[in-house]
Parts: C-alpha cells; sequence; structure tokens
C-alpha cells in the first residue's frame, strides 16, 4: 500500500508545483518525470497543449550509450539531448518543472546537463 501512498504523495506535490509553473510560447515549460529505470524530459508549451521537444533514455540517439552508465548518467545525456532539440528549434529559455521529485540526483542531474548544453532557466 505505501506505493500508491508514495505516488498519489508525488501527483499532490506536482499539483502543488504546477500551480506557479506556466510554460508559455515565450518559455515553455522544461518538464521531466523519473520512473524506476528510465527518465523522461519534455518542452512543453501550456498555452497551446502541445509538446515542442522531448527526450528519453529510451530515444534510439542515447540508447546505445546507455549500457554500462548510472541512471544518473543517463540522466545527464537526457538533459543534454533534449536541450540540443529545444534549441534546434529556437528555444533558448524555459521554466523547469521537477514534476513532484525532488531537485536531487536524477531531476537535478537533467536540469544540470539542458544548462550545461545551452538552455537557460
Amino acid at each position: 500500500m505505501a506505493k500508491v501512498e508514495t505516488r498519489e504523495a508525488r501527483i499532490r506535490r506536482h499539483a502543488r508545483v504546477r500551480l506557479n509553473l506556466k510554460g508559455t510560447t515565450e518559455r515553455p515549460r522544461l518538464s521531466v518525470f523519473r520512473s524506476l529505470n528510465h527518465v523522461y524530459a519534455q518542452v512543453i508549451d501550456d498555452i497551446q497543449g502541445q509538446t515542442l521537444a522531448s527526450a528519453s533514455t529510451l530515444d534510439p540517439e542515447i540508447k546505445g550509450e546507455t549500457a554500462g552508465k548510472t541512471k544518473t548518467d543517463e540522466a545527464k545525456l537526457v538533459g543534454s539531448l533534449v536541450a540540443k532539440r529545444a534549441l534546434s528549434k529556437g528555444i533558448s529559455q524555459v521554466v523547469f518543472d521537477r514534476g513532484g521529485f525532488q531537485y536531487h540526483g536524477r531531476v537535478q542531474a537533467v536540469a544540470d546537463a539542458a544548462r550545461e548544453a545551452g538552455l537557460k532557466f
């Protein structure tokens, strides 16, 4: 039963975070989701309801590079890939959405890698 309560608590935290975060066309939202085995990142325009760029550890571009790496190193690859895709579409500034997770570990690795690749939060 603790797993369901943990997930529900994260969803409640995410809802609280989202009250203050809105992704606009000029500054979309970089949303991160962390599952047990994978990390997903999306750049979302909330006004139009569109995903502008996305990346995950399941992406064919980085799937081969993830073999033998730690989850945090995989998250860094995802952060740099989503930043590269966003920059190619002309997006340079984003609002970071941690998705109800702590800004720690893999979530922080995605954010740091995206900053290093050129996104501004």
